[in-house]
């Protein structure tokens, strides 16, 4: 029985064509711009609502359709998408944030705004920013701008919260204090988040202009997989 085959160049060719194979990175679009875009379009407004610039109203429910469709639904199919790709880091932080944004959406639209509504609804502001703060974790093997979104998420929520919880017990000059520091701290997460949107877009389209978002893949050094510590420990023991 012969041990091999013989076959012509034009069919082993044939055999490896680049068409056989293509990463799934290229058969599929980037998704994370399109939840950069929904994020930029839904917070930045709300930032500066919160802030009162020009003398905006802080309930931000002037925006309200905005933090639905772009908040909610861009961000929750982008993070479908990073799914499908793998990414689940990706994935739980943009479907987490459109839920949050979907959520806003319908507590404005419910139109509440007693004291018990607001003391209730400090508390899902404050556990969202104990998630942030878990997102904060995940991101420091990221980039700079991530670790800085996260920490200005971190911050942001909880001063809601408190701005919240000072409306219940009618200290309106102090919640006005919060919410002013949670807008001027999500001001800071839309800066970041339009920064990185940038750099995406001019990534996709091979735009010789690249703005740094400062990589730290370098710098925390990843576990690995399993198989790959498996190798490790193999090549140490052999």
């Amino acid at each position: 029985m012969a041990d091999s085959i013989t076959i012509s160049r034009g069919a082993f060719e044939n055999m490896i064509s680049k068409d056989t194979y293509v990463p799934l990175s290229k058969k599929w679009a980037n998704p994370t711009p399109l939840a950069l875009a929904g994020l930029v379009m839904a917070l930045t407004p709300l930032s500066c609502q919160l802030m009162g610039w020009r003398g905006s109203d802080s309930s931000g429910s002037a925006n309200n359709g905005t933090h639905f469709f772009c908040g909610g639904i861009l961000m929750f199919v982008a993070g479908l998408l990073e799914f499908f790709l793998g990414h689940t880091y990706s994935f739980v932080v943009f479907c987490s944030y459109g839920g949050f944004f979907a959520a806003l959406s319908s507590a404005i639209a419910s139109g509440a705004s007693d004291d018990k509504f607001y003391a209730s609804y400090g508390f899902f502001y404050l556990f969202m920013g104990l998630l942030s703060f878990v997102f904060l974790l995940g991101s420091l093997g990221t980039n700079v701008c991530f670790v800085i979104l996260f920490i200005a998420y971190s911050i942001a929520f909880p001063l809601l919260a408190g701005a919240d919880w000072a409306k219940a017990m009618g200290n309106y000059d102090i919640a006005h204090r919060c919410e002013v520091g949670g807008g001027a701290a999500c001001f800071v997460v839309s800066i970041m988040a339009w920064w990185v949107l940038a750099s995406q877009v001019l990534d996709c389209v091979d735009s010789p202009l690249k703005l740094p978002i400062g990589d730290l893949s370098s710098v925390m050094k990843k576990r690995g997989s399993v198989v790959e510590q498996d190798v490790e420990l193999g090549k140490k023991s052999g």
